[in-house]
């Protein structure tokens, strides 16, 4: 059995779908002008615990010094556990005996493991698709050929601000906007598929147009906004910039208002009530969700921490997110297949009736299910309700009147 022990953990990026080997991109594109008139409701049926991504912290080893990282302990070098190169190798072959998710290697910052490109040619000869989630900072010309020629699908870089002071302010590096988008133009210009990921909190939050508008100005692919998750770092700045619940509900609305543009791949990271707020809204408008009406948001759900992803340590721990920090296993004692199916964390998680508090009267739980991260780190309780929501289920409702 495993035993559920409380740890400190990592960072996410792209989000994806694929039964055969294909690039972010190509998935997208093929879901969104998906003609068969499939609702989301039969999507979701189909995809059912089907592993999706995979978040590989790879190092935690960084160049950066940003204040909401989940980890506290980042170094400016290699760590010594990190997984070796013949570790890694073997990790993907793991991976691939349960399935044929995304692979994100994250960390830290990847590209600090001087071997990063020889583990994402071997995931992708393992016919895994690749991203890669950094700063941006470390992408200088030959890099960014390596990162090309390595056969990694799509790359996410993150920017905490629509601006150089915003930005560098977050991250405590001067300079490092600059050097980030540089680096984003360089892949682009290469024709890499490119993603923006952006941590949505006070300093941040009138920025949101101007962030889609440096993502529509620069050519990227995607935009995924992250709402804030106190853990690591993150707990230390939570008095200051998170949201309030109220702030949440107005800016995943307006968010929805700009993913109907469709100009842009968007995303809602971290923030399951999205998806509730998604269906409200098209409900109103008379549309029935699917890829066609509002792309792959319409394949997915709010939370799939342990039900579609999951995130593995620079050590090998296993743990439903980057942000819950709830260990379901280890790689270098378990078969990471039985892991995936059999965790008991991952178990619980995958039964949504056992949701508490409004989580587990709520109508919407199976498609929102509440951010499991946040119910921790207010709670102690993985189970408890989404502290950062304000809508009241009807069941509530009705048993308060």
């Amino acid at each position: 059995m495993h035993t559920e022990q409380k740890q400190k953990s990592s960072h996410p990026t792209p989000h994806g779908h694929g039964d055969h080997p294909e690039t972010i991109r190509q998935t997208y594109d093929r879901m969104k002008h998906d003609t068969s008139g499939k609702s989301a409701v039969e999507y979701m049926k189909n995809m059912k615990n089907q592993l999706r991504l995979v978040f590989w912290e790879t190092t935690v080893g960084c160049n950066l010094e940003c204040i909401h990282c989940r980890r506290l302990d980042v170094s400016t070098t290699l760590a010594k556990d990190d997984m070796s190169t013949k570790e890694a190798f073997e990790f993907v072959d793991a991976i691939v005996e349960v399935g044929n998710p995304i692979l994100v290697l994250s960390g830290g910052e990847p590209l600090f493991r001087p071997d990063i490109f020889d583990i994402a040619k071997h995931a992708v000869s393992k016919g895994l698709s690749v991203a890669l989630a950094t700063n941006g900072t470390l992408v200088e010309d030959d890099v960014a050929r390596k990162i090309v020629d390595a056969g990694i699908a799509r790359v996410s870089i993150s920017f905490d601000g629509a601006d150089e002071k915003t930005h560098d302010d977050f991250r405590k590096i001067p300079g490092s906007f600059k050097r980030s988008m540089e680096g984003f133009k360089r892949l682009k210009n290469l024709g890499m598929s490119m993603q923006i990921n952006c941590t949505i909190a006070k300093h941040n939050v009138e920025q949101i147009d101007d962030m889609y508008k440096l993502a529509l100005e620069l050519g990227a692919d995607a935009l995924h906004v992250f709402m804030l998750v106190p853990v690591g770092c993150g707990v230390q700045i939570a008095d200051d910039q998170m949201l309030h619940p109220a702030k949440y509900e107005e800016v995943l609305n307006h968010f929805y208002d700009l993913s109907k543009e469709a100009k842009i791949q968007t995303k809602a990271t971290c923030a399951p009530h999205y998806f509730r707020i998604m269906r409200e809204r098209a409900k109103e408008e008379g549309i029935t969700i699917s890829p066609q009406t509002h792309g792959m948001a319409a394949m997915t759900k709010g939370c799939l921490a342990g039900t579609g992803v999951c995130f593995v340590s620079h050590k090998g721990e296993v743990f439903p997110c980057g942000y819950l920090p709830v260990e379901a296993g280890h790689v270098k004692k378990q078969k990471f297949a039985d892991i995936w199916k059999n965790s008991p964390v991952f178990e619980k998680l995958r039964n949504p009736d056992l949701l508490e508090g409004k989580c587990g009267d709520c109508e919407y739980k199976k498609v929102c299910e509440g951010c499991r991260a946040r119910a921790f780190y207010d709670t102690g309780n993985y189970l408890a309700e989404e502290p950062y929501c304000i809508y009241q289920p009807k069941l509530t409702r009705t048993n308060e009147n």
